[in-house]
C-alpha cells in the first residue's frame, strides 16, 4: 500500500469544521481561564466493560474543576484474541492470504453501495470525516463466500454495534453511532480489499489498519457520553503529526526527543480548539516516520496520553485500570499485599521492566521532565486515592510514602507538586523503618549459560556472545559475567522456540552452553535499598529458609533492585516469603517468616 494511503484521511481541514449547537443541559469542561487541564487515559477493558461507568461515575465527577480530555484504546474482547487490535492484526494477515481474488469495486453481485444516513455531516460531534472507501460495501462475489478477513471484519462490527445497543438510550445518538460503525467497517474492508489485490501491506497501511480500533473505541465513548449529559466531541489525530522531510535512514532510526516534542505541542493546539467540550483522543496518531507500530510498539495510546498531557501543561495524567494502583506485590499472588500512595519513577521504571504492568518508562519519561505527576486509578473504584508516580526529585518520594501510609492519608484529587513538598516538610519523622518498595516477578524466563571453549581468555569471547544476541534481536534482562563465563536471563514470552534454538546453536561458536527453561526473575526494588544495610542477605536467607533455589544473582547500578532467577514452579511461594519478611512492618518481636509458607 502507498505510504500515503489513508483509509480514514481527513478530507476537511480544521477552519472547515463547523460546531453543532450544544443543548443547554450537556455538561461542559469547566470555563474558569484558571482550571487546569487533566488527561485522563483508558485501556480497552474499561472502554469494553465500563463506558457506562466512566461516563456517569467519573468523567462528570471532574468537569466543574478541570477540563478533561480523554484519550481511549481500542475496546478488548471476552478473550485476548478477540481484542479489537489483535481482529485488525488477524484481518490484516487474512489479506494477504492466497486465494481467489474477488471481483473489483463496482462489479456487479459483488459491490452494494454503502447507506448514507447522514452520519458523515460536519456538525456531528461524533462524526469523523468520510472516507473515500466509504462509497462501497463488499458481498460475496458471485454467491462464493467472502474473504477471511471480511468475516473478521464482521466480527468487529457486530462487537461494536452490540456495546452500543447495550449502553446507549438516546435514539438520535444510537442512530448516528450506528451509522458510524456502519461507515468505518465499511471502509476498513475496502482498504483490506485494496491490500489484496495489491498483494501487499506496508507498515504504514497496517499502522492505518489498526487505528481503526481507536476510532471506533473513541466514538463509541463520545457517544455514552453525551448520552449521559457530556458534551463530548470526537478527536481523530490522525493528521496531527507535524510534516517533517523523511529519508530511508529515518525508517530505521529511533525517533528523537524532538520530534515527540513537535507532536506533543500539536496535540494540545489540536485539544484546545474543542473547549467548552470534552475531547475523546484517539491513542492512533497517524503517519510516523519508520511506522507507528515500529517506533512505538502497541504502547502508543499510553504515549499519546502522556503528549497531550504535555501538550496541554495538564496538572495531571490519570492511567485508568482495573486495579486500585501499584501493590507491593501482586495483590492475587500475595494476600498481604498494600496499596502504594506514592512511588518515584525510577521505582516505577524497575517495575515495569520486571514484571508489574505500570506504565512504560519511555512513556512515563515524557511527562516526568515536565514536572507532571502520573496517577493509578481504578475505574471499578473511582473514589480510590490510587498511585502517584511523583516527578521531582527534590522530594524524596520512599519516605513520603512512608509517611503517607503512617498518616493513612488519601491523595484523592489532582495535587500540585507544591502541596506534596509542604506535606513532606511538615510532617513528622518516620513512625515506621525505611522498607523496600516491592517485589515483583517475571515469569517464562530461560537462562542460557555459555562457558568459553578457550583455555586462555580471548578479548572476542563476550563481544561474539553480544554480537550474536544483537544478530537475533534478544533482549536480555538480567546478566551475570566472569572471564570465561556468561549467564544471561531472557523473557522466552513472544520468542519463537525456533528463533532460541537457532540462538543457542550460534551461541556454540563461542563455548558450550546450557539452557535451564520455565524459571522466574524475582526482584525487590526501592530507592532506599542502597542504604539498607543487610537488605540482599535477609533476601537470599530468607529463600534459603524457604528451600527456593537460586540460579543467578544480579544487582543493577542503580542500586534500587536486586534480582535474581529461581525456578518458575517457586515463583508464588517465594513473592510471599519475600514480602512477608522484606516489605511488612513489624513489630520488634515479630522477626520470624511464617511457617504456613513452605
Amino acid at each position: 500500500m502507498s505510504a500515503r494511503s489513508s483509509p480514514s484521511s481527513s478530507t476537511s481541514s480544521l477552519s472547515d469544521f463547523v460546531m453543532p449547537r450544544t443543548p443547554p443541559n450537556l455538561h461542559q469542561n469547566s470555563i474558569d481561564p484558571d482550571a487546569k487541564w487533566l488527561v485522563q487515559k483508558y485501556g480497552g477493558t474499561s472502554v469494553g466493560k465500563f463506558a457506562t461507568k466512566i461516563a456517569q461515575d467519573i468523567v462528570s465527577g471532574y468537569l466543574d474543576q478541570n477540563k478533561v480530555a480523554i484519550v481511549c484504546s481500542a475496546r478488548s474482547g471476552k478473550t485476548k484474541a478477540l481484542g479489537t487490535t489483535n481482529l485488525l492484526l488477524r484481518a490484516a494477515s487474512e489479506a494477504l492470504q492466497r486465494h481467489p481474488v474477488p471481483s473489483a469495486p463496482g462489479t456487479p453481485g459483488n459491490m452494494t453501495p454503502a447507506l448514507n444516513n447522514g452520519f458523515s455531516s460536519p456538525c456531528s460531534p461524533i462524526s469523523g470525516s468520510p472516507s473515500p472507501f466509504s462509497s462501497f460495501h463488499m458481498g460475496s462475489a458471485n454467491g462464493k463466500q467472502a474473504p477471511s478477513f471480511s468475516v473478521t471484519v464482521d466480527v468487529i462490527r457486530s462487537d461494536h454495534l452490540s456495546a452500543a445497543r447495550t449502553t446507549i438510550k438516546n435514539a438520535s445518538i444510537l442512530r448516528d453511532i450506528e451509522a458510524e460503525i456502519q461507515a468505518d467497517c465499511e471502509a476498513l474492508r475496502a482498504f483490506l480489499f485494496a491490500a489484496q489485490v495489491i498483494d501487499e501491506i506496508s507498515p504504514r497501511s497496517k499502522d492505518s489498519i489498526i487505528g481503526f480500533g481507536e476510532r471506533l473505541a473513541c466514538k463509541l465513548m463520545t457517544a455514552v457520553l453525551r448520552d449521559n449529559g457530556v458534551d463530548a466531541e470526537f478527536v481523530s489525530l490522525e493528521n496531527v503529526v507535524p510534516a517533517m522531510e523523511e529519508s530511508d535512514s529515518t525508517q530505521h532510526e529511533a525517533l528523537d526527543q524532538s520530534f515527540y516534542d513537535r507532536v506533543a505541542q500539536a496535540v494540545g493546539e489540536r485539544l484546545k480548539l474543542c473547549s467548552p467540550r470534552v475531547p475523546v483522543v484517539t491513542g492512533f496518531f497517524g503517519p510516523v516516520p519508520g511506522s507507528l507500530l515500529r517506533q512505538v510498539g502497541r504502547g502508543y495510546t499510553d504515549l499519546l496520553a502522556a503528549l497531550a498531557a504535555v501538550g496541554l501543561e495538564a496538572s495531571e495524567l490519570q492511567i485508568w485500570k482495573e486495579v486500585d494502583g501499584i501493590f507491593t506485590a501482586d495483590p492475587r499472588k500475595v494476600p498481604t499485599a498494600r496499596l502504594i500512595p506514592i512511588i518515584s519513577p525510577d521505582e516505577a521504571a524497575e517495575l515495569t521492566y520486571y514484571g508489574s504492568e505500570v506504565v512504560h518508562p519511555f512513556t512515563m519519561e515524557q511527562v516526568i521532565r515536565r514536572k507532571i505527576p502520573i496517577r493509578i486509578k481504578n475505574v471499578e473504584n473511582p473514589r480510590g486515592g490510587g498511585t502517584v508516580i511523583y516527578p521531582d526529585t527534590d522530594v524524596d518520594a520512599p519516605q513520603l510514602r512512608e509517611e503517607l501510609e503512617a498518616d493513612s492519608f488519601v491523595l484523592d484529587e489532582p495535587v500540585s507538586l507544591e502541596s506534596l513538598q509542604d506535606l513532606s516538610i511538615a510532617a513528622e519523622e518516620h513512625r515506621h523503618k525505611r522498607l523496600p518498595t516491592a517485589v515483583t516477578i517475571k515469569e517464562n524466563i530461560v537462562v542460557l549459560n555459555v562457558n568459553s571453549n578457550r583455555k586462555s581468555v580471548s578479548h572476542g569471547f563476550l563481544a561474539g556472545i553480544f554480537g550474536t544476541l544483537d544478530k537475533f534481536g534478544v533482549v536480555v534482562d538480567l546478566i551475570s559475567t566472569s572471564e570465561v563465563h556468561v549467564s544471561m536471563a531472557i523473557e522466552e514470552q513472544g520468542l519463537d522456540k525456533k528463533v532460541v534454538d537457532r540462538l543457542v546453536k550460534e551461541l556454540r561458536k563461542s563455548g558450550s552452553v546450557s539452557a535451564h527453561r520455565d524459571m522466574a526473575i524475582l526482584s525487590l526494588v526501592g530507592k532506599q535499598m542502597r542504604k539498607m544495610v543487610g537488605i540482599s542477605g535477609r533476601m537470599f536467607t530468607t529463600l534459603a529458609q524457604g528451600n527456593v533455589n537460586i540460579e543467578m544473582i544480579s544487582q543493577g547500578a542503580s542500586e534500587i533492585n536486586i534480582s535474581c532467577v529461581i525456578d518458575g514452579r517457586d515463583a508464588v511461594k517465594a513473592l510471599n516469603l519475600i514480602h512477608q519478611s522484606c516489605l511488612q512492618i513489624k513489630s520488634d518481636g515479630d522477626r520470624g517468616v511464617g511457617p504456613w509458607l513452605f
